[in-house]
């Protein structure tokens, strides 16, 4: 597939019909509130839907309560294997390449300003660190599993900031396209599956081609199950590779908004890991990952343990020495990465499940304004 300029620009001015026209109407009959508080306790795919929930609403969620139907299952098995082999590796890339590769897209980071609010970068992580987790389960697109619904509030959330935006007047849709278009969403499709891909490359993790092509199919699912347009999608790693480098060329530089999410992003963490000693990782390891230019535009602190960071691939190389020469070792630390990817999960999200509410308004002024570190963000009450 050949992508250019222009066939992109076409994409930044497609967003998503289905979930698009759904919104439209739950917000001009006034019933997204209502959406929202019987959706709460719909988080496991066939659990019944609630009796009251808007027509509008009920058919959506028919229309997309089943992946599609070209889904190689066999693939999706080694992309769960993929995953639980390197399930700490791929947290690390998601939340130290991935969302700051994010913040080098300036469009990006004023949506993700407008959108969740700078003062909680936690729930931001949170929810993207629980979509993955969902993702990966055995039974992610079974009765019972909490993949789908996520995945369907998700589609509906993405086009609840797209009508805000622009039915508010609060977004250059003639120099920006319109905001979280095909374009956008494919990105950020090729920044959570080939960018961690790139990362644990750079982490100096051994992967197999198969296990990576399976963890790339994987993240095209479900960019199908977002409502991205599977005809512009890179099917190969190879195809995924020009995508990314056109459009971050097209696209990235630095932001202020950027250097905030970026700032915040590297606060959280620093305030997940006990004590100070290795407050300093947090940045090396963002720095190592998306490189000194990009680490520049997003203001990272330069530490002295830029350096120290670069010896990961030969710690990581040991471990997996480790885990190849003995089965005990690789159960140990499949199971130690396991026990660290719950505990980073926990952390964020204080325990809770989120929610992912679909918003009624966005911020009045989603201006840049600093927020103390000991304000943190306060997840919702457990379900019921």
């Amino acid at each position: 597939m050949a992508y250019s300029d222009t066939s992109l620009d076409a994409l930044r001015r497609t967003g998503d019909e289905l979930a698009d026209a759904t919104f439209a109407e739950l917000f001009a009959r006034g019933e997204v509130g209502t959406f929202n508080t019987l959706m709460r306790y719909v988080s496991t795919a066939g659990a019944p839907l609630p009796d009251g929930l808007p027509d509008v609403a009920r058919e959506y969620l028919e229309a997309t309560r089943t992946p599609p139907s070209w889904v190689d299952w066999a693939e999706m098995e080694k992309a769960r294997l993929f995953f639980i082999d390197n399930n700490v590796h791929i947290s690390t890339a998601l939340s130290f390449a991935s969302m700051p590769a994010c913040y080098v897209v300036p469009h990006v980071a004023k949506l993700l300003s407008a959108s969740h609010g700078l003062k909680y970068p936690s729930k931001r992580m949170a929810e993207t660190g629980q979509f993955t987790v969902h993702l990966m389960q055995p039974d992610a697109f079974e009765a019972g599993s909490r993949f789908i619904p996520a995945a369907q509030k998700v589609r509906l959330l993405h086009a609840a900031i797209r009508h805000h935006l622009t039915r508010e007047n609060r977004w250059d849709t003639a120099t920006l396209g319109t905001p979280i278009c095909q374009e956008d969403m494919i990105g950020g499709q090729m920044f959570f599956s080939l960018l961690v891909l790139d990362s644990l490359h750079r982490l100096g993790i051994h992967m197999s081609t198969e296990g990576a092509e399976a963890y790339y199919y994987a993240w095209r699912v479900v960019g199908a199950m977002l409502g991205v347009d599977q005809d512009a999608v890179p099917r190969t790693l190879d195809e995924a590779r020009l995508f990314l480098d056109l459009y971050m060329v097209r696209h990235m530089g630095p932001s202020e908004e950027g250097a905030l999410l970026t700032e915040q992003l590297i606060d959280l963490y620093e305030e997940v890991v006990p004590g100070t000693f290795f407050d300093p990782v947090v940045s090396a390891l963002i720095r190592h990952l998306i490189g000194d230019t990009c680490a520049d535009w997003l203001q990272v602190p330069r530490t002295s343990w830029d350096t120290v960071v670069k010896a990961v691939p030969h710690l990581l190389g040991v471990l997996e020495t480790i885990e190849d020469r003995s089965p005990l070792g690789a159960w140990a630390l499949d199971r130690l990465g396991h026990l660290t990817t719950v505990l980073e999960l926990s952390s964020l999200t204080r325990g809770r499940v989120m929610h992912y509410a679909i918003p009624e308004t966005l911020k009045k002024d989603y201006g840049i304004t600093g927020v103390p570190r000991t304000r943190r963000w306060t997840p919702p009450a457990p379900t019921v």
